[in-house]
């Protein structure tokens, strides 16, 4: 199994409606240098200025932005490439980050490389420590940008951290 911290941002709540403005995803290892960064051309006419600009893009700058088909195929070839065994999807907030993938895959592509399950990160620290309340984004190196490849390497560092300090199992061959 090979897991990839996923990052996504977005002009709105929700897939279809509104648009994956641009996403990131980091293979964990003990390096963090494999990563893939993806720009799409917004798919709706519909966008929440506000959620948009967490992005850091204008709507005109996004209109210049890829093809969500090409794309999601660069994403899988890249997650092929650098799998070994199925590959796990793991994020910050994977009710978010998953629900865009997802279904952008699942549109675009007929098929999502990743099947049908996601983990998040929060769930795992907390059960962890015993403590649905604790916080682990202070554990991050890599600061929270809104860069989703920037998001997702701090997130795979919380999770290396995880496994070297407080002894998750979790196989990163």
């Amino acid at each position: 199994m090979s897991y990839f911290v996923v990052d996504v941002e977005a002009d709105g709540p929700i897939p279809g409606d509104f648009s994956m403005v641009s996403f990131g995803a980091v293979l964990v290892d003990e390096n963090l240098n494999r990563t893939f960064y993806g720009k799409i051309i917004p798919i709706s006419e519909q966008y929440i200025p506000e959620v948009l600009s967490i992005s850091g893009f204008s709507r005109e700058e996004t209109l210049k932005f890829d093809d969500p088909f090409e794309t999601m195929l660069k994403f899988e070839e890249w997650i092929a490439k650098n799998s070994k065994g199925k590959p796990i999807f793991i994020s910050d907030n994977n009710g978010f980050d998953w629900m865009f993938i997802c279904w952008y895959f699942h549109h675009f592509l007929k098929r999502n490389p990743f099947g049908y399950s996601s983990r998040r990160i929060s769930d795992l620290y907390c059960g962890i420590v015993k403590d649905t309340f604790a916080q682990w984004k202070h554990l991050r190196k890599t600061e929270h940008t809104h860069n989703p490849v920037d998001d997702a390497r701090g997130n795979a560092e919380v999770l290396l951290y995880m496994k070297n300090e407080l002894e998750l199992k979790i196989d990163l061959r």
